[in-house]
């Protein structure tokens, strides 16, 4: 007994410590890490991964400074006061860009074919799930479907937005 308290317990405490250190830094750095070389390898281009944080210091940084400044009543351009930092992101490295929410990336398509090709898609291009509850129940709706409901809602609105309808739309609105 005193051979375990002496020698065992040590031992066992050090390999349980080595092995939640090993799966820390494998969610802090080694995945991301990992995940940036599979991305700029997929042809993206975006910030390197910063340690626990990402890009939201920048994020929050740019979303204050575009609060900052005064409103232009003669524009319905609001894009740039609400998600300046992927407009930033967007003109700095194309339309195939990523940038981090700490050590996940969000990626960004705004290549029309691509847009095209993930919709059509639906079983190869998941969608991320929010662990949060309050999160699932404000982002309810289309947008979040998977799958069969998403195959289903997409052929449902699929004739409202047909050229000629939203043509007539847009005349009217004039």
């Amino acid at each position: 007994m005193e051979a375990f308290y002496n020698i065992i317990a040590p031992t066992l405490c050090g390999i349980i410590f080595l092995v939640y250190t090993c799966k820390v830094l494998n969610f802090i750095w080694f995945r991301p890490k990992n995940l940036e070389k599979f991305l700029r390898q997929q042809g993206l281009s975006g910030n390197s991964y910063r340690l626990l944080h990402g890009d939201l210091k920048e994020v929050f940084k740019s979303i204050k400074e575009a609060q900052s400044k005064p409103i232009n009543n003669l524009s319905n351009d609001v894009a740039p006061r609400i998600i300046p930092y992927f407009i930033q992101t967007i003109s700095k490295y194309g339309k195939k860009c990523f940038v981090w929410f700490g050590p996940k990336p969000m990626i960004i398509i705004m290549e029309s074919e691509l847009i095209r090709e993930i919709f059509a898609k639906n079983y190869v291009y998941q969608k991320p799930h929010h662990s949060n509850p309050v999160a699932n129940l404000l982002a309810r709706g289309v947008a979040n479907y998977e799958e069969d409901k998403w195959a289903k809602h997409r052929k449902i609105l699929k004739p409202v937005f047909h050229l000629e309808k939203l043509k007539v739309l847009l005349y009217n609105l004039s």
